[in-house]
């Protein structure tokens, strides 16, 4: 996990896309620790809003961009090969959910009381 950067680091050039079961501007809650391919552990409670991914093929490298306070932008790295983060990828939805409560919330109508 790389990072904070200032808002707009990473998303201010990309699109705002979701990826599985993860959808730009909404909570999750970490719920199966992981370790990413920095091997920084993902610890269960941990939160954070998906603001959007990247993909590269050649080294089946996915770019997962959170913030944790709205604020700052962060950085995780990710290798789709089942001998780096395969599982976790392909299980997405077991590793992270929305948070309670908030499931169909933007991120924009929490900053708004939307």
């Amino acid at each position: 996990m790389y990072g904070p950067c200032p808002k707009g680091h990473w998303m201010a050039r990309l699109p705002k896309s979701k990826f599985g079961p993860l959808r730009p501007g909404r909570r999750y809650e970490v719920v199966q620790p992981f370790d990413d391919y920095d091997r920084v552990r993902h610890e269960i409670g941990e939160v954070w809003t998906f603001l959007g991914h990247n993909f590269l093929p050649h080294d089946d490298g996915l770019s997962l961009f959170v913030s944790l306070d709205g604020e700052q932008e962060w950085h995780i790295r990710m290798q789709w090969r089942p001998e780096e983060q395969g599982e976790v990828i392909g299980n997405l939805g077991a590793y992270v959910r929305p948070v309670a409560g908030e499931r169909g919330r933007s991120l924009w109508a929490g900053l708004f009381g939307r």
